[in-house]
């Protein structure tokens, strides 16, 4: 009875198998891709000479880097790189997490990069006159 019991059990198993397999998504399927997220970087501003950033490098105003906004959960780790785009304009950088911010969020402010002036201006953000900042997605790659 056990043994009749057991072979009823395969060949369900093995009648049902076939379609498992079609209804399963292929190996060859696209990765999921990174999703984009919608914010508002800013600037730097003038930052005086020496000085450190909070993973311990000397600040560049002028390198592709950035803070990552202290309202970010989880926090970016220093070192990952994100690909920040205006949307005003399409230009794409990628710049390299290096500091903390201490700027605060709120529902008409979504601060999430605080950018070297360097990379503001190369994304097309203008500094003088100051527009305080630029709408870009930001996409994590590492």
């Amino acid at each position: 009875m056990m043994r009749a019991l057991t072979l009823a059990r395969l060949a369900v198993t093995i009648t049902a198998l076939p379609t498992v397999l079609i209804a399963a998504p292929s190996s060859s399927a696209a990765p999921a891709t990174a999703q984009a997220d919608t914010c508002w970087a800013t600037h730097y501003g003038p930052i005086p000479a020496g000085a450190y950033t909070a993973s311990g490098e000397i600040f560049d105003n002028n390198a592709d880097t950035a803070a990552t906004s202290l309202t970010r959960n989880p926090q970016l780790p220093f070192g990952t790189r994100v690909r920040v785009t205006n949307v005003a304009n399409g230009v794409s950088l990628v710049v390299r997490i290096n500091d903390r911010g201490t700027f605060q969020q709120t529902p008409q402010q979504p601060k999430c990069l605080d950018l070297t002036d360097g990379a503001f201006q190369r994304l097309g953000g203008i500094i003088n006159p100051d527009q305080g900042h630029i709408v870009v997605t930001q996409e994590v790659l590492q």
